[in-house]
Order: C-alpha cells, then structure tokens, then sequence
C-alpha cells in the first residue's frame, strides 16, 4: 500500500481478510486516501465481524463495501421460525466462532440448549472417533443432538460432512439441518441436497435479477460481459461474492473519477511517502472521499451505495428449503427470503406432516408375534405380505398420513435387551441404528427402551398373562357313582343290611299276622329283598303289620326318600355341568404354588419386569418374588424359553404354565383348534403397547394424534374385535374343556350304568345255569330213606285233588289258595266262627289250624271214604279237609327233619267248647 501511494493513487481498493484491513485502515486514514474495504473469508468460509474501530467519523477514509455481516440476525429469525428448542452448531477451523457471540446470548436468554462443535480437516477421523470414544448411551444422546444441527463451514467442507454423517448412520430422514454460507451458488445447493437425507434449509446471499434479459449486462452506461451477466453460465456461478463485489467497486471508482472531471474538480494524484514521520495527507482526498460515497452504481451485486457510517445497507438473505425424506436429489423450493429493513418475507413454521409424507417411504422393523404380526403370505422371489392387529393400526396410519412402508422382520427375531457393552439387539437395536424407521409389533413401553427409542401413544393397554392348559376330562365309567363318596355309598350299602336285619329280628321276635290268602313269610331273605326294593323305590312283597315293624319301615322309607332325591339332583349336576376348578385362578396362585413349573420369554421385557419386581427389597407384594425364584432357575435356563411360540407348545404338551402378554396368550386360546387352553392375569393395565420410532422422530406426535382418533371414533375397537371376538370357539376362562351351550349326554356319561346291567345279566345267568345244573344233579339220583328229608307238598296237593275230582264223587277241586288266620284275626271273628287250637305235629315243624270260616261255608266239602283211604290221618276215623297250602316261605320245597317219608298223624287236641266233629263247614290249613 505504501509503495503504492509513493507511485501516487486516487482511492484505495482491498479485498482481504480482517487481520490485515485494520492496518489498512489505519493506513488509509493517515494519508486521507479513500479505501474501499471488501471483506474476503477464507475458502468461502462465512465471514465474521471484523469490527473496524472508527474513532473519529471525519477521519475515517475505510468504506465497508460488503455489507455488514447478519448471520447472528439471520440464524436466529429461522431458529425462532422453526421453534428449535435443542440443536448444535458445526464450524470449520477457519471460521471465527467470536462471529456468532452475539446470537448465542441470545439463544442463551431465551432458554435454547445449544451445543458447539468445531469439525476437524479429517472428518473421518472424526466420526470414527467419535464411535470408538463414545458408550452407546452417549451415542445416542449424540444422535439425538444431530436431529437438529447449523452447520456454519464451506460448502466444501459441508458436502464432506454431510456425505460422513449420513454414511455411519449418525442421522436419519427425521433430522433437519441448516446450512447457512454467503459463498453458496446454485451448483453448492444441488450438491448438498443430494448429499443429505431429512429436511434441509439453505441459507445464502442472493442478488436481484433484471426480469428483463436484455438489461441484464446493462448498467447505466456500462456494458458487462456476458459471462458474468448470465445467472446460468459456468463462469459466473463459480465466481465468489469477493470477486463480484470488486467488479462493482471499479465501476463505482470509474463513475466517481467520471464526475470529478464533469465538475472540473479533479486533484492531482498524491505522491505520498508513508515512511516518513512528517509526511503530510492527501489534501483531496476528502473531496473524493464524499463524491465515491455519494455516487452509487448498479452492478452485479445489485445497488452499491454507501450509507452514512460508511457501510453498504443492501443485502437480500435466500431461504432454501427441502421436504422431510430419505431419497437423495429431491428438489428444493424457495422458502422465504430475508433483508435488514423488512426481516423475513414468508413463512418457515414446519407444515403439518400428514401433508409432507406423500411419497415418503419408512421402512419398518418387527417381530413375529400373533396376533400383532404374521406372514400372510410368502411367494418365493416376492416380499412378504404381514397381517395382524399392529399391522391394522399402521395401515390405517399410512391410510391418513399418506405414505408408504417396507417390512422386515428383526435378524435375531428378539424385541431387544441392553447388551453387557450398552448396545441393543433386536427390533430396538435396528431403530438405535438407524436401520430402521419405525418399529411395530406386541411391543410394550418401558422406561429403558424409551430411553434410546421413542413411542407413540398406547394403542392398546398391555398386562400379564399366565397361559395354562386346561384339566382333561377322563372318562369315569362310573359316574353315575359320582354324586356320591365311596365311604357315602358304603355306608348305605351298610345301613340296608342293617335295616333288613333288623327287620327281621323284629319280626322273628313278634311274629306278624299274615292277610288271608298271603304267599310270603318274613325269612331273612325277603325281609332283605324288601328293604332293598323300597330303597331304590320298587316297592316289596312281605306286608308287616307289627307296630314296631312299621315303625322302623316308616322312618327307613323316609331316609330312603332323602338319599334317593340328594343322589337325583347331584347326578343330574354332575351329568350336565362337568366342571373342575382348577387351584391356579391368578398370578398370586401361580406364585404361591410349586407342582406347575412356570416362565416366560428369557431377556423379553416380562422377565426383566419380574426380574425388577422380584429383586426390589420395597415391592410390597411377594408374589414377584416368588415368581422371581421359579423363572430364575438354573439362571433362567431351565423354566424360560427362546421365543413365545416355544413357550406355548410347552403348555400344550407338558406340565407347564407360561408367562407372557395376556392379549397374546388370549388369541392363542381362543383360536386353539382343540380348545385346550385358559389364561389367569391381572385386570390393572400398569403398561401399553406402542409404535417405537427413531429417538427424536417428527413422526411421533402425528402418529399419536391419529392414534388418539382412532380410539375416539371407534375405529381401533373395531379392529380389536377383528381379533378377539367376545363370543369365540373355547372358553377363555374355564380350567375345563366345558361346552358354552347345553347339549346331549353321551355314552361316558351312562357307562357304568350299563356295566352295572351287564354285570348283572351275566350274574344272573350265571346263577340260572348253577341252579338248572343244580337240579339235574339232583333229580338223577334216586331219593334213601335216609337222605329224603322233604315233604312234597306240591305231590300231596296234586293227590288231594285227585281225589276231590273222581267223576263218581260229588266233591269239586279246591282253589291251590290257602286262607291263614293269626291268633289276633281269630279274636275279630264274628261269635259263629269256631277255631280249633293249634297243634303240631310230632317230630315235624307242620303246623295245622282248623278253623271253619263262615265267609267260605260252601267252599267246604267232606272227603269221601275213597279220599279218606288214600289220605290217612291216623286213627281219625273222619276227617275233613279244605284247601292246602302248597308253598313253602322260600316258594319251593318245605325242608322237614322227617327221616322217611311216611303218613303225617294227627292228633286231636282239646277243645274249646266248640263241636268240630258236627261241624260239616270246617277246613284245616297246612
């Protein structure tokens, strides 16, 4: 500068950085030479403020032709647009972070988290840094800072940065950055959209185009290339704004010179000399000091003039902005523009995202899981087609919200645990990094996972289930025994031998008075057979007219009638209602029992929230404890299972209960073919399932807002219904394979009663064949007087009527029918009845009563001397006879102590006054 003032100048033109322009500056001022200042970055780095100190307004010759720089005012007008709360800001090594101080006080007062973060020349050397010093909790936190993020570098630099960022996954379709630089033309802006994913904003300086194409190399009297004219040729898009504000300096200088020769006050150049102390200034340069800032000119950069303070008042910011998306080389629109005297022209609040995510496609994790999500179809060589509730829900988000989605299913098929170095696997570790958008399945919320993820609202509440199996029903033979205990039965089959004995001992002892014409004694055997038949209510044979006797029978037919009517109405319980309850109706019956072994998925989010639970020394509730120590065995290995779907065929086909998600374990027992399973838990919903997505997604509150749309309109009540119908094929809740409706018995239910008829048929007939085998044996051999101990009472009833029906004879056969008469009858007969005493005969047990019943007068007849002589009834020389009784009590053959068979003698006792021997209607009963 010096050695160009000693060559002698008008006016002084610089285009360098701050460093060197304040002693230029100084310079400039000393020798009163007008300086124009055009402030030049590093690389096309952003400029900062050089802050050029002016101690005295007349002897500052420096005119600031770039204007002053407003980034700090620019930044902050986008971030308040866009309501960042949290965001970081990336700057390169030469740029001077003092340029933003301004803006970050701010930022600071009203309450913004902003962090800083100078990016090194190796940027990837930096990333891979980061990934090696940072846990994965850090990471994702880092992650979640990246979301939103201001990058103040060279568009250079920028390219390099975003290509790094987005090829390790450090950012992801929901992230928006801001890329603000004077330095960026049109080929800067198409490179770093095609370079980024997510939303991003440009903001750079732009200058006014003429709309007229013809006036476009015009200005005033100039003529300017075409190459620099023409916004869309290669040369003037790769020059920098440095260079285009020097053209524009020229022409201002040539139109200043101009002027000074039209008013004839030109000044002769200064030679001047700076390195000596008692140089003197340039007397004209004030005068041209105020004609260069009076003129102005209308150049490539639009109007250069000068305001007061000797800066450049016109300068026009141009907002860029793109859509939210992951496709590379999208287009970008013009959002807005913004200027030091109107601020902000246009709008930058984010829209609404159900009207930005047309043509968005997210691709989306989960893991098998029905009735959330299963294969509905699996063509080879096509994608697989996914259906369930989950996939419902999400189906009617891209429905409304407008986009589109591709499937996978998690590589390890797990929801995802924290790992021993902090990462995640399964579907919560494809969300971590950035492999996928949004997570869908049976997932819960937790507070661990919503630590590195996100979550929608709950689309549905979420509880503990216990998946058992149910208890079979084992055909019971004999269950029409069932109504009754076995000791019950026994002591009835007891109490009917005892009755019947005691029957009979009643009546041995007061012997009953038989009805006239009865066939029946009172033995030991009809005194049984007639207490068993009116115990099962069939009546009986052997009629007893003793008080005692019918006393003891009264209250015997009133037990009877008691049993008889509890065994009908249990039996029809039993036979209709067939349930058994099972002891486990509970998770704390589960808890509190040891036969059943029980566990659930091992690492899943049920055992790490019995693990929690059960570890807790202030859970007041003991039941996770204990359920803690079953799931736990063996640590863990010997109750627990890898997937759910092993869990359930564990229950089907062992002694096992699993624990696990009760709206799961719900559609695994209403849908079982063979209705084998019930479910117990818990009715407090403590949790939810939700849609996981990236931490710090936009999509979240839109998804949960129309999550909550659909619960209100009762959309996702129909969908539940979809798949758990209220009237299902199995019964959910009963520990037994019951029928909901009543239907017909089956042949279990009567089987033993058709054994106990068998039984008895084939005991009957046993016995007949006994008996027939019995009497042929007996009938072949010939009879001894020794060994014939039996009076044929049927012969001698045969020959008696043989007898009475001899053709000469006038006597007619006797009925086979007997009449008896009990000393307590004889009294009630009317005074002409006469009786004969008893008599027995000797060495027999024949008792005969004679009696002459007036009732039967004409049934009498007298045997005739024929009847008499193959009759003898010993020294009686007459004897009259009515009809025999030809029956024995056991209905057969009368068993006699008699050795031989001889004629039976009748002896004649004393009378009572009566004459028997006149008497021609009188008859003797055998």
């Amino acid at each position: 500068a010096c050695d160009l003032m000693n060559q002698g100048i008008l006016a002084l033109v610089s285009s360098i950085g701050c460093t060197s322009a304040g002693s230029l500056q100084s310079l400039a001022d000393a020798m009163h030479i007008p300086h124009l200042f055009i402030q030049r970055s590093t690389a096309g780095t952003p400029r900062s403020g050089c802050g050029l100190t002016r101690s005295n307004r007349n002897d500052d010759y420096t005119l600031s032709v770039r204007p002053p720089v407003y980034l700090n005012d620019v930044i902050l007008r986008v971030v308040t647009e866009y309501a960042w709360q949290k965001f970081i800001i990336f700057y390169d090594n030469d740029y001077d972070i003092r340029g933003i101080q301004e803006f970050l006080d701010k930022v600071s007062q009203q309450g913004m988290d902003v962090a800083l973060q100078k990016v090194e020349n190796n940027i990837n050397k930096m990333i891979t840094g980061l990934f090696a010093t940072m846990r994965i909790e850090e990471l994702n936190r880092y992650r979640d800072t990246l979301r939103r993020a201001i990058l103040i570098m060279n568009p250079s630099t920028a390219k390099s940065f975003l290509t790094e960022v987005v090829e390790t996954n450090l950012v992801a379709f929901d992230c928006h950055w801001i890329i603000i630089n004077e330095e960026i033309n049109d080929v800067d802006v198409q490179e770093l959209v095609r370079r980024s994913i997510g939303r991003l904003t440009i903001i750079r300086q732009t200058f006014p185009v003429p709309q007229n194409i013809s006036q476009r190399c015009f200005r005033g009297n100039h003529r300017i290339s075409s190459s620099l004219c023409d916004p869309k040729d290669p040369f003037s898009q790769s020059m920098e704004i440095s260079n285009l504000y020097i053209y524009d300096t020229v022409l201002l200088l040539a139109n200043a010179f101009h002027k000074k020769l039209e008013d004839r006050k030109w000044h002769s150049m200064a030679s001047l000399t700076c390195i000596r102390k008692n140089s003197k200034p340039w007397q004209g340069g004030r005068s041209m000091l105020e004609t260069i800032k009076k003129g102005g000119v209308n150049g490539l950069t639009g109007e250069l003039e000068f305001a007061e303070n000797g800066g450049n008042p016109n300068v026009h910011f141009e907002i860029l902005g793109t859509n939210y998306g992951e496709d590379l080389g999208r287009g970008i629109r013009k959002l807005g523009c913004w200027n030091p005297v109107t601020g902000l022209n246009g709008s930058l609040t984010d829209r609404k995202l159900e009207n930005n995510m047309r043509g968005v496609v997210l691709r989306v994790v989960t893991v098998l899981e029905e009735p959330f999500v299963m294969v509905s179809e699996n063509v080879l060589g096509k994608p697989k087609k996914y259906q369930g509730f989950s996939i419902d829900v999400l189906e009617a988000l891209a429905t409304y919200l407008g986009f589109k989605y591709e499937i996978y299913v998690a590589p390890d098929h797990k929801y995802g645990s924290p790992q021993d170095d902090g990462s995640w696997n399964g579907l919560i570790g494809e969300l971590v990094f950035k492999r996928a958008d949004i997570g869908i399945s049976a997932l819960t919320i937790t507070p661990d996972r919503e630590n590195v993820v996100d979550f929608t609202t709950r689309y549905m509440d979420y509880s503990v289930g216990v998946l058992l199996r149910k208890a079979e029903k084992t055909v019971d033979m004999f269950a029409c025994l069932a109504p009754f205990d076995l000791s019950l039965w026994a002591c009835i089959a007891g109490t009917v031998l005892l009755v019947g004995l005691l029957v009979y001992l009643l009546n041995w002892l007061n012997p009953p008075r038989l009805q006239m014409g009865s066939m029946t004694s009172t033995t030991l055997y009809n005194s049984m057979w007639f207490v068993y038949g009116s115990f099962v209510q069939q009546g009986g044979e052997v009629p007893y007219t003793t008080l005692a006797t019918r006393l003891m029978m009264g209250a015997w037919w009133l037990f009877a009638l008691i049993v008889i009517s509890s065994y009908t109405a249990n039996l029809a319980a039993f036979l209709t209602i067939t349930r058994i309850e099972n002891s486990i109706q509970s998770l704390q019956d589960l808890s509190r029992q040891t036969d059943i072994p029980y566990g659930t998925v091992l690492d899943s989010a049920v055992y790490e929230h019995v693990r929690v639970k059960g570890m807790n020394p202030f859970e007041r509730d003991s039941m996770y404890s204990q359920m803690w120590r079953m799931i736990n065995r063996s640590n863990g290995s010997e109750n627990n299972v890898l997937e759910s779907t092993a869990g359930i065929q564990k229950v089907k086909y062992g002694n096992y209960a699993f624990v696990w998600d009760a709206a799961v374990l719900e559609y695994v027992a209403i849908n079982d073919a063979e209705c084998s399973f019930y479910t117990v838990g818990n009715t407090v919903a403590d949790r939810g399932y939700g849609i996981a997505l990236q931490h710090g997604s936009p999509y979240r509150d839109v998804f949960s807002q129309r999550i909550l749309e659909l619960q209100q309109n009762g959309d996702m009540d129909v969908l539940k219904h979809k798949w758990w119908p209220k009237n299902g094929q199995c019964d959910l809740y009963s520990s037994v394979d019951t029928k909901q409706k009543g239907g017909a018995l089956d042949i279990k239910s009567f089987a033993g009663v058709f054994c106990i008829l068998a039984a008895g048929i084939v005991l009957s007939c046993f016995i007949a064949m006994l008996e027939t085998w019995w009497n042929k044996r007996k009938g072949s051999r010939v009879p001894s007087k020794e060994d014939d101990k039996e009076i044929d009472l049927e012969h001698l009833h045969r020959r008696v009527n043989s007898l009475c029906t001899d053709d000469d004879s006038p006597h007619k056969q006797f009925s086979t029918s007997s009449i008896d008469l009990t000393p307590l009858d004889i009294d009630t007969l009317p005074t002409r009845q006469a009786l004969e005493q008893i008599s027995d005969f000797r060495n027999t047990h024949i008792t005969t009563t004679t009696f002459i019943p007036e009732q039967i007068q004409t049934l009498s007849r007298t045997l005739s001397a024929k009847a008499a002589s193959g009759f003898s009834f010993g020294s009686v020389p007459e004897h009259r006879t009515g009809p025999f009784r030809h029956r024995a009590p056991n209905g057969g053959f009368f068993r006699s102590p008699i050795k031989t068979m001889s004629s039976i003698p009748y002896q004649p006792t004393p009378t009572l006054g009566l004459n028997i021997g006149s008497d021609p209607d009188r008859g003797t009963s055998i």
